[in-house]
């Protein structure tokens, strides 16, 4: 970390790593896309963007990044996932396609597009708790949903049917919506606030 500016990843394998880079300058983080191994070792914390779950599993093997990203998840490097990264961080997958695997992190069961298609994207205001103020703004594209819920990990936000969509465990943060295409930027800063407080 160069002075207080954190370092954060954007894992740019697959995915909408753009917007997730321009949320994190805006608030002040020092930003870099990570595709390699040598890339994580040189990150303060990660952010695993939304995109196509079983994609990014494919190109994290080919690039040697499945390992390492799993290791440094286990040693507490502070990781946040939307939507496909969500289901990258979840422990299992509920109904991933044959041979699809997870980066793990977060003791729940994810049942990846369930929702439906792209056709049955949608917005809904959440109240989150742990934030207070005014609801967030989530967008859902595809989206999962968590199913099952392990010990330690707390719940941020669900829908108004009590479905999950918002977990945290320690290091380890995912929402089933994409913040980041609404200019919602309390998630990122919940990754910052964990970033800083390792380094510190």
């Amino acid at each position: 970390m160069a002075g207080d500016t954190p370092r954060i990843g954007v894992l740019a394998l697959q995915g909408d790593v753009r917007e997730h880079v321009r949320i994190l300058r805006l608030l002040g983080a020092a930003v870099c896309t990570v595709r390699r191994p040598a890339e994580l070792t040189e990150v303060d914390g990660l952010v695993i963007p939304g995109g196509e779950s079983s994609v990014i599993d494919k190109l994290s093997r080919a690039f040697g990044m499945r390992e390492p990203l799993r290791r440094a998840i286990a040693e507490g490097l502070p990781v946040y996932g939307t939507c496909a990264g969500l289901i990258l961080l979840a422990d299992e997958v509920l109904d991933g396609l044959p041979g699809q695997q997870s980066f793990g992190g977060l003791d729940v069961a994810v049942r990846r597009n369930a929702f439906g298609s792209q056709l049955d994207s949608f917005e809904s205001d959440l109240y989150v708790d742990a934030f207070g103020g005014p609801p967030v703004k989530a967008v859902f594209i595809r989206a999962p949903v968590v199913e099952r819920v392990g010990a330690g990990v707390e719940i941020l936000a669900t829908l108004d049917d009590g479905r999950v969509v918002a977990v945290e465990r320690g290091n380890v943060l995912g929402t089933s919506f994409h913040p980041e295409v609404s200019d919602e930027t309390r998630f990122h800063e919940r990754l910052l606030e964990r970033v800083r407080a390792r380094l510190n």
